[in-house]
């Protein structure tokens, strides 16, 4: 069924092929389906740690002590209930952060994450994803234990401790967008690849009310015992992930060789250099076309389409539990658990679409560039609305919280729009497409609790948070009308196995004549040399 010439490998999905395309693998749940369910842990694992300090900030930070101007946010909505007052304010941290000062301390976690995204990214591709990921998640675990200690310290250590604990997220992302690329075959890329990501709204839904339940009844005086629980869950994680999850189906001794057959001939040489359908040498890893990527329009199109969705989302994760208590008056016990309904909302949502997008595929009706612009149109424009119309609901709680949930639970079509985009169009170098966009889409990202720190400083009124969810909606909407004109679901041409022999032959003509240049100019040098 595969052909072999000169020490090569010919491909699936090459032109005339395609009716040779292997047969699903009917073998019910398999070693691919535990390697998904371990990155969505893992996944669920990176969020908690960088959505706890969101809500445990809220009882960190004593809030009455902080200046506020004369439009506080207890005249916005008339008289506030004296009990809730004093409830909120007996559950006063000791910590006088300002506004800014904690969006500096949210953030710090964000600018170590973006400095590894790049290199991780460049790093999976040749030294395999399984280390980096296990490793790196092992210290944000650790790391994150010893928030409690750098906090007491002061804030310049504990925006240390979370700028490191940043540092070892990095990989999570472009290390699991890289093995996914060697696990999944590309007929389930929707759902397993949903699957994965989903995991970032599960972590949410688990830390926010777990976080607000241990800042109020905790042990270690309430908010620390966030940081020593969830620390000590994803330590284990990691030393689980590291001892039984293989870097791909080849080095796996678990895996069944019905199944392991089933996905390298369905990867059409998707994942580097270990994979036997690659059509170069199977000692070589192919050339990174880094010209022709950063000259790609579909590349640039997911890259603003991530942009703008780390920057909604961000604005959303770490400030609104901060809205819900300075607006809202929710208690930190209460805040956990609504803050959480509009992530709760997100994941179902984003495993319903999944499916959705792949029958849309399978039915033949839709191409991969409709099903994801179509998809990813639900998952930006419709948070952009819910922004637009939470930002105008006045005094009700009910009805804030409602249009929240509904307008985050649609940004769930993401995970099956430009979020797997990556694979569609450059499946070999998945990994470190996702790793530049990823971190430029974090470096916008981290602008966010600062943008929103400025506009609300001192003044938490409603007035202020309406132009912190109109910046989020209208950069939503901006960069969801960008990926949907230059988005693709195509194959790119500069990721061709085919073209992958010519292009290293032609690399070595150009040195070796420029090597015959040289001794021409320097003959000499060149007989020295011999």
């Amino acid at each position: 069924m595969v052909s072999r010439s000169r020490g090569h490998v010919l491909v699936w999905e090459q032109p005339g092929l395609e009716d040779q395309r292997p047969k699903a693998y009917s073998g019910g749940l398999g070693t691919r389906h535990w390697v998904t369910f371990m990155l969505f842990l893992g996944m669920a694992n990176a969020y908690i740690m960088r959505t706890n300090m969101s809500v445990a900030i809220v009882a960190m930070v004593n809030h009455t002590a902080l200046p506020v101007h004369k439009e506080a946010m207890d005249t916005e909505c008339g008289n506030v209930d004296a009990n809730a007052t004093n409830a909120a304010a007996s559950q006063d941290g000791s910590f006088v952060w300002s506004s800014t000062l904690q969006g500096y301390i949210l953030s710090s976690f964000f600018y170590g994450y973006v400095i590894t995204q790049i290199p991780f990214g460049i790093l999976s591709k040749r030294f395999g994803a399984r280390y980096f990921l296990g490793v790196g998640m092992l210290i944000n675990s650790v790391f994150g234990l010893l928030v409690p200690v750098a906090a007491e310290a002061g804030y310049e250590w504990l925006i240390l401790v979370r700028f490191i604990q940043g540092l070892g997220e990095g990989p999570i992302v472009p290390c699991s967008h890289a093995m996914l690329a060697k696990w999944i075959p590309p007929n389930e890329r929707s759902r397993m690849g949903a699957a994965v990501y989903a995991g970032a709204q599960f972590g949410t839904v688990i830390s926010m009310p777990l976080s607000g339940l241990l800042s109020a009844y905790g042990f270690a005086g309430g908010w620390p015992s966030i940081f020593y629980v969830f620390g000590l869950i994803g330590t284990v994680w990691c030393l689980a992930f590291l001892f039984l999850v293989s870097e791909d189906p080849e080095v796996c001794p678990r895996i069944k060789e019905a199944e392991k057959k089933y996905i390298l001939s369905s990867l059409w040489g998707a994942a580097g250099s270990s994979f036997v359908l690659l059509i170069i040498p199977l000692t070589q890893s192919p050339p990174i076309p880094w010209r022709k990527i950063i000259l790609s329009m579909p590349f640039w199109a997911i890259m603003l389409a991530h942009m703008g969705q780390n920057y909604g989302y961000e604005t959303l994760m770490t400030e609104l539990p901060t809205f819900m208590r300075q607006v809202l008056h929710f208690s930190i016990k209460d805040n956990g658990f609504v803050s959480a309904l509009p992530y709760l909302c997100m994941w179902l949502f984003s495993m319903f679409i999944s499916v959705v997008a792949d029958w849309m595929l399978s039915s033949g009706r839709f191409n991969h560039t409709q099903v994801r612009k179509i998809i990813n149109s639900i998952g930006e424009y419709g948070p952009a609305i819910g922004l637009f119309i939470a930002a105008n609901t006045g005094c009700n709680p009910a009805a804030t919280v409602a249009i929240l949930a509904v307008g985050v639970g649609l940004n769930g079509g993401i995970y099956s729009g430009f979020k797997v985009n990556h694979l569609d169009i450059s499946p070999r170098f998945a990994g470190i497409l996702m790793s530049f966009t990823n971190c430029l889409a974090n470096l916008t990202g981290l602008l966010a609790p600062i943008v929103a720190g400025y506009i609300i400083e001192g003044r938490p009124t409603q007035a202020q948070w309406r132009i912190v969810f109109y910046i989020a909606g209208g950069v939503y909407i901006f960069c969801a009308t960008f990926y949907n004109i230059f988005g693709s679901g195509r194959r790119q041409e500069w990721d061709n196995p085919a073209e992958d022999d010519a292009l290293a032959k032609k690399a070595a003509a150009k040195k070796a004549d420029k090597l015959q240049k040289k001794a021409a100019k320097n003959p000499n040098e060149a007989e020295t040399a011999q």
